[in-house]
């Protein structure tokens, strides 16, 4: 593992294979600064196929916990519902199956199990949310609407843009954002407000807009890509990916707003949570041939730098990043962040793997006196656990 002299030092080193293909970097104060915010961050990566955990070692410095998944993509949290992804043809939402004294590999303070698992079909979604009713909220962005699960067919229709004329199988406007309030999908985001078939790949620069999903109504045009709208401190806060900065859309209550940058980041920017003063952003490499000729390039070549991939944590008061992550090698695109309040050492297990299958937990409280606890009982796991993971 590659470490410039101001990187933390605890470390072991990844398997050879993991060795030769990526590394791991971060801010000598990024352990620090987890620890004083009381949380730990998951980040999707559907290039590479892992839901990435990033905590705090309970021996000091960094941990990095990884578990492969079908295509990860948009992620959601809070301590009633747990987790929920977006992971290619499902929607899965895990659940913290330990509790608050137990640990696993005498590591682990949270272990989030797949409890839940809707088969949707490949719909290519994006971000998701969790209502008022605890149902899962996606972007659907193949069928370019917000959705829902269903008992019955691979998704429910829950909202489409005004301008898409009809609920087709036709990726017409990249719609990909949504930004919950209060229970409900309050903002979306598209790359356009194209109508025909694939449309939206001849407006990336500058055909961007934000919709207001209750009063149906177009509140901002004119971005470059946009991504992970989220409203967070009575204002709604947008990734501007093409031009690679974080900022706030403003006079959207009296109709068409503008985005306000409040600061440039070096990436093609997707993934953003907010947490007691902080943002967490996420960047990408940007795919050339495809994503070529926005204006993140001559912003890049302003700053004199190059793009990366990782995640930078951003004091709102001073627009300044304050702490990063990095990865460098062969994984160089992620989707998604999501902060995990109160958690240390977070990992996940991936449905359908022996982990998922041997794990078996129950609530004790309701065990009849004498009974006998089968070994899955999560603190005698440390033998029954297998996981990728390392200290960094």
């Amino acid at each position: 593992m590659n470490k410039s002299d101001n990187y933390n030092n605890d470390a072991v080193e990844p398997s050879v294979e993991q060795a030769t293909k990526v590394d791991y970097s971060q801010s000598g104060g990024l352990a620090k600064r987890l620890a004083q915010l009381d949380c730990s961050v998951a980040i999707s990566s559907y290039q590479s196929g892992f839901l990435y955990n990033l905590g705090r070692h309970p021996n000091g410095g960094l941990h990095l916990h990884q578990a492969a998944m079908p295509k990860p993509m948009g992620l959601s949290y809070n301590g009633a519902s747990g987790l929920t992804l977006a992971a290619g043809s499902q929607i899965i939402q895990f659940r913290d199956v330990l509790a608050a004294h137990e640990q696993i590999n005498n590591t682990f303070d949270a272990c989030l199990m797949p409890r839940r698992v809707h088969v949707t079909g490949m719909l290519d979604a994006h971000d998701v949310g969790i209502d008022k009713s605890g149902a899962p909220i996606f972007v659907n962005t193949r069928f370019n609407c917000v959705a829902t699960t269903s008992e019955r067919h691979s998704f429910e229709e829950v909202w489409r843009p005004p301008f898409i004329d009809t609920l087709i199988d036709e990726d017409r406007c990249h719609l990909n954002g949504m930004a919950m309030r209060d229970g409900a999908p309050a903002f979306v985001t598209a790359v356009s407000k194209s109508n025909t078939i694939d449309g939206w790949r001849d407006r990336r620069n500058g055909g961007g807009v934000v919709i207001d999903v209750t009063r149906d109504e177009i509140v901002c045009e004119g971005l470059s890509m946009p991504h992970s709208p989220r409203w967070h401190d009575d204002q709604l806060w947008v990734l501007n990916s093409g031009t690679g900065e974080l900022g706030v859309i403003k006079g959207i209550e009296s109709g068409m707003g503008f985005f306000e940058p409040c600061v440039f980041c070096p990436g093609f920017l997707r993934g953003l949570a907010f947490h007691k003063g902080y943002a967490f952003v996420g960047l990408s490499k940007p795919r050339y041939k495809r994503f070529e000729g926005l204006p993140l390039d001559q912003k890049l070549k302003d700053a004199d730098s190059e793009p990366w991939c990782g995640l930078q944590i951003i004091d709102l008061v001073k627009g300044t990043c304050v702490d990063w992550f990095r990865i460098d090698g062969s994984v160089t695109e992620l989707y998604d962040v999501e902060v995990l309040p109160g958690i240390k050492t977070p990992m996940a297990v991936s449905p359908g793997s022996p982990e998922a299958s041997n794990l078996v937990t129950f609530d004790k409280t309701t065990a009849l006196e004498g009974a006998n606890f089968p070994t899955g009982a999560p603190e005698n796991l440390s033998r029954q656990i297998s996981n990728q993971s390392e200290a960094l």
